[in-house]
């Protein structure tokens, strides 16, 4: 029997074996993302300083998104756009899973041991 119970910071998997015992396992919240296909994404923003509209000013921003649309990291600028003062000038972005399908190659041979 497997129960699934979700609070803000963690996912606790339950595994009941049989009646008089139970095991517990605490997962991160970032691993529930990644198991959900989220990957991570780094945006390097460059907006202007708002009384110094020559200067550019750099911001790395990272968060647990999902590609293509990447609701989290529009969310963020929409947020950026009307709450902070300074422009944005740029952002460029890189995304990457970080659980990925295993890299599986042929064994020729097998060494037994005793």
């Amino acid at each position: 029997m497997l129960e699934l119970l979700t609070n803000s910071d963690f996912v606790i998997l339950m595994c009941a074996q049989n009646q008089h015992m139970r095991r517990t396992m605490a997962v991160s919240r970032d691993l529930e993302l990644q198991l959900q296909g989220y990957g991570l994404t780094t945006a390097k923003i460059l907006y202007r300083m708002p009384d110094h509209q020559n200067v550019l000013q750099t911001f790395i921003w990272q968060a647990y998104d999902l590609a293509p649309n990447f609701p989290a990291m529009d969310k963020f600028l929409a947020f950026w756009r009307t709450n902070i003062e300074g422009p944005l000038h740029s952002v460029s972005y890189t995304h990457q899973k970080l659980i990925k399908p295993g890299e599986w190659r042929k064994v020729d041979g097998e060494i037994l041991l005793h």
